[in-house]
């Protein structure tokens, strides 16, 4: 049973001294307090966390600053706190229901640019879109690109459709609900895809397991589950020298290789800034 949530502790009348007060009360709730802290301090001011760090450590700590912290205290994300997660170049609105972009993904945005050096890719598909995070971060690179976002959660394809109008990209984007590729006869320059990968029975964050939808977390006792449906839909939508990225969990490659390689797919590994496996290329 959840108990009531943690009192946070009573922060000094300055920027400066509740930050170091909230950060260590957030020791205990992080790996990143005194980032979480400077986030959530900055969201209260209406600011940047830059505009915080260079003008406003010498304020008056905010009243809104107590109750932010409190939700941080109790294991909500800071995503969902502030309603924003920067991603690559852009920035996107989120909130309850969506899974949060995650740096790891930016993997495979950097292997779309690494394979498309000779010519742009006119057309891209976005597998569990979320709110936007690939496909839009994918336009921002390609400005002349034009881009399908598909997803199963009508709450994640709200999130998506405000981000492309924020991001000026409405013109450019489209979202709509459905079942991975299924239904879909259009060819893709680029395919991009971050499906659940975490198996049933791997623990996780209480950040996550407690407020991420479980349905964009979890496939099956192996977390193989979506691989298997989606690696058979790739190969009749990529155009001739397109590529199909898809984000794996760095002990997968082996399994999700095998699966796209008997679709008679070629397979390249593509690693994160720390060196695991993190996505792979299928052409």
């Amino acid at each position: 049973m959840t108990g009531p949530p943690p009192t946070p502790p009573a922060c000094g009348r300055g920027v400066r001294a509740a930050l170091n007060q909230g950060t260590t009360a957030l020791a205990a709730a992080s790996a990143t307090p005194r980032l979480d802290a400077e986030l959530l301090m900055a969201h209260a001011l209406g600011a940047t966390r830059e505009q915080l760090l260079l003008n406003r450590l010498d304020d008056a700590t905010p009243a809104a600053f107590a109750a932010l912290l409190a939700r941080r205290l109790a294991h909500e994300p800071i995503a969902y706190i502030t309603g924003s997660r920067a991603f690559w170049t852009i920035e996107l609105q989120v909130g309850p229901g969506v899974l949060i972009p995650r740096p790891d993904s930016e993997t495979l945005i950097e292997a779309a640019l690494a394979h498309f050096t000779d010519r742009p890719p006119e057309t891209i598909l976005d597998l569990g879109t979320g709110p936007g995070t690939l496909l839009l971060a994918a336009l921002a690179e390609w400005p002349a690109a034009h881009g399908l976002g598909i997803d199963a959660s009508e709450p994640a394809l709200a999130y998506a459709r405000r981000n492309a109008a924020a991001l000026h990209m409405a013109d450019r984007a489209r979202f709509q609900i459905g079942d991975w590729a299924a239904g879909l006869d259009a060819r893709f320059d680029l395919i991009l895809a971050n499906p659940p990968y975490i198996g049933t029975v791997e623990p996780l964050p209480r950040d996550v397991a407690e407020h991420e939808p479980a349905g964009a977390l979890y496939a099956g006792p192996d977390g193989l589950d979506d691989y298997r449906r989606i690696a058979p839909q790739l190969r009749p939508l990529l155009a001739p020298g397109g590529a199909a990225i898809l984000e794996i969990g760095h002990m997968q490659a082996p399994a999700v290789t095998a699966l796209l390689a008997a679709e008679g797919l070629a397979v390249a590994l593509a690693r994160d800034l720390a060196g695991r496996p993190r996505a792979l290329i299928a052409t």
